[in-house]
């Protein structure tokens, strides 16, 4: 058996400037805001101190100054932007303000709509933008979903939606996983949480790249509790 890959990590569901800032300083991949209107976790506006609204904020004077002085760029966790049957429009204002380096799609959105705006943002808006697909698992005939977004999305999310029962494995669908033999990469996402390290450190598939997790790290929604997750993240990669 191949050695088991660490996995990538992305913290959806970010708002607060403090909550962002520290969030900052974890070994994390990703972070995700969430961009649908009817989401507890929706993102009007974000505070300056965080470095993310659409103003000449110290992120963008860090990384032009950086430029200016030929240095290389500072560490910056790659930002998703998670939308829902939006507006391209809408999409695509969100992508230049955020500078979003992903856009996660959660609703119907079809393979055109997701060729369109790749070629609407790339590379003139956005040069490299990816875009990652969420697919609803409960079993496996879920996974012909997967087909009609090959060499169209970039990544898949499974948003695992199996029964909960004693048996961790069974909770985000480890061996229903198998049953994926698609060529795109995907994130395993669901009720993930701080009691599932020791499942998640066994898991092994060979598309599978990262790990998503939101709300059972939350103290309010939008809000992480980030000693739980900076305890998380150093025990889910340890020995992999």
């Amino acid at each position: 058996m191949k050695a088991k890959k660490p996995f990538l990590i992305k913290v959806c569901g970010m708002r607060d400037a403090e909550n962002i800032r520290q969030l900052e300083a974890l070994d994390i991949d990703m972070m995700g805001f969430d961009f649908r209107p009817d989401s507890p976790r929706y993102v009007q506006m974000i505070s300056s101190l965080a470095g993310i609204i659409p103003d000449y904020s110290m992120d963008r004077y860090r990384k032009q100054a950086g430029k200016a002085a030929g240095q290389p760029e500072f560490r910056r966790i790659k930002r998703v932007g998670v939308f829902a049957d939006d507006m391209p429009q809408n999409i695509i204002t969100r992508i230049y303000n955020y500078e979003l380096d992903y856009v996660q799609l959660q609703g119907e959105e079809s393979p055109l709509m997701i060729d369109n705006l790749r070629r609407t943002v790339d590379p003139d808006i956005r040069a490299g933008i990816k875009i990652i697909k969420r697919i609803k698992v409960s079993s496996v005939t879920d996974f012909e979903q997967c087909k009609a977004y090959e060499e169209h999305a970039d990544l898949l999310l499974f948003d695992m939606r199996c029964e909960k029962t004693k048996d961790k494995e069974s909770q985000f669908g480890g061996s229903l996983l198998q049953a994926y033999h698609g060529e795109t990469p995907f994130l395993l996402g669901g009720d993930i949480g701080p009691d599932d390290v020791d499942s998640l450190r066994m898991f092994n598939h060979l598309k599978c790249v990262g790990i998503n997790v939101n709300k059972r790290f939350e103290v309010a929604p939008a809000v992480k509790d980030i000693v739980l997750l900076k305890t998380f993240v150093s025990r889910v990669n340890a020995g992999r």
